[in-house]
């Protein structure tokens, strides 16, 4: 078999060089997280008595989106080429991170993963470990496949070090609403987050639930805090944080925070904010049980699916992020990225994967678009006529932005992320737990990084 994760080969030199990088404090403690587990992860792959090339892709889910593309156009290529077969290992995104961290500790990468595409993934870029997908695609023929847009995002999210990450999504983030519910209630889209509250307060008090928030998972409820603080602060707010220009102490990021707690509180977020995960949350505002939901245009590969979506793609609205009364910015300025990026291992890289690439890759962009209306960072050569409005809308919007953001974490060190997430649960379920502490604990973590 053809060895495509990462073999031990030289483990002492590699393992040293990664913990270098990784940082060998946050190392084990991200070992101790995740030790129930070790013993399927420390080898994502075995040799088998076979000349098969084995190619393992790491994701947070195992169908749907850019990760069920890559599945159909692979099983096409892999029907012509018997000896190539793909397997698609499935972990819940919250345990992603620290995943992906092991086993680059380990020198142990599978061949494709999923991973951050800001500062986490720069660690490894750093440490040598990934390939360099610019320079793989010129090689292969690709590289005019990409958009150019797309490209220079996600180099700026790892500092200009390269192309490191492949743009299999393009997105804008903002409010997805139930167009019925405000309708019934004579509510219009908000401008402003004031505006946006009165919305929550009203449809809370009819018993209506107004914010659908995927808190498990955690990220979902940073975003939250990040559209307030870049409506305070401006679209580069947590690039000045990076640059040492801003503290997350400051009183911006603390008045965010405390939105965002009280949001939870009042229970806009609902009940049980920390038992919903992204599947749960999306569920439950597309059985018209929560009249918002924060998310990105990635939910497309949902709200056109008519067996999923129980109110109807032609019932939702999207709205920006909105602004905040004294802040910077304006509406046609939103948080933009492109998914949790796909990344390639530098050691697992062969000739037999780059003719997969090769073959799955050329198309890639009208694919997705033709069959999920899935707006990605490829080249669409030939756009379809019954692209879904909710897609049309999407392709507009991400035509009419001025400036970008990324999320909140984009410039994190893993252990500023985990800190990020885990403390987010106990900002919008306690009291105890003040705006002041959340950003003060966030931020001497980044001191220390």
């Amino acid at each position: 078999m053809k060895r495509l994760t990462g073999r031990r080969m030289q483990a002492g030199l590699g393992m040293g060089r990664r913990l270098q990088m990784l940082g060998l404090a946050g190392l084990l403690g991200l070992c101790a997280g995740v030790l129930s587990s070790c013993g399927k992860t420390g080898s994502v792959a075995e040799p088998q008595a076979d000349d098969t090339t084995h190619i393992v892709y790491i994701s947070n889910e195992e169908v749907g989106s850019s990760v069920e593309m890559i599945r159909q156009l692979s099983a096409e290529y892999e029907a012509a080429h018997p000896s190539v077969s793909l397997a698609i290992e499935a972990i819940p995104e919250g345990d992603l991170s620290q995943r992906i961290t092991l086993l680059a500790a380990s020198n142990d990468l599978p061949t494709m993963f999923r991973y951050q595409s800001g500062r986490p993934l720069l660690d490894l870029i750093r440490s040598d470990a990934v390939l360099d997908l610019e320079g793989t695609f010129k090689e292969l023929g690709l590289y005019n496949r990409l958009n150019p847009a797309a490209v220079e995002l996600l180099k700026n999210a790892v500092d200009g070090a390269g192309l490191y990450a492949l743009p299999l999504e393009m997105n804008i983030e903002g409010f997805w609403y139930n167009k019925a519910i405000f309708a019934e209630y004579g509510l219009e889209e908000p401008q402003t987050w004031d505006d946006m509250l009165q919305v929550a307060g009203k449809l809370k008090a009819a018993g209506v639930q107004p914010f659908s928030v995927a808190g498990k998972d955690k990220w979902q409820i940073t975003r939250l805090i990040n559209g307030y603080a870049i409506r305070k602060l401006g679209v580069d707010a947590m690039e000045r944080v990076d640059k040492g220009e801003l503290k997350l102490t400051e009183a911006s990021f603390v008045e965010a925070a405390a939105v965002v707690q009280s949001m939870g509180l009042k229970g806009y977020l609902g009940g049980a904010v920390n038992t919903l995960d992204v599947n749960a949350a999306t569920d439950l505002f597309l059985q018209g049980k929560a009249a918002m939901y924060y998310s990105g245009s990635w939910m497309l590969r949902d709200f056109n699916v008519p067996e999923r979506n129980g109110i109807g793609a032609d019932n939702i609205g999207f709205f920006s992020v909105p602004l905040v009364e004294g802040g910077a910015g304006s509406l046609d300025e939103y948080p933009m990225n492109a998914g949790l990026t796909t990344s390639f291992s530098k050691e697992a890289y062969t000739e037999e994967v780059g003719e997969w690439m090769k073959d799955v890759f050329a198309g890639y962009g009208d694919r997705a678009m033709s069959e999920l209306g899935l707006v990605t960072g490829f080249r669409v050569e030939s756009m379809p006529e019954n692209v879904p409005p909710l897609t049309r809308m999407v392709q507009e919007r991400i035509g009419q932005v001025t400036k970008a953001s990324g999320w909140f974490e984009a410039k994190f060190g893993t252990k500023a992320t985990l800190l990020a997430w885990n403390n987010a649960q106990l900002l919008v379920t306690s009291a105890k737990f003040t705006p002041e502490r959340y950003m003060a604990e966030l931020q001497a973590v980044l001191d220390s990084e």
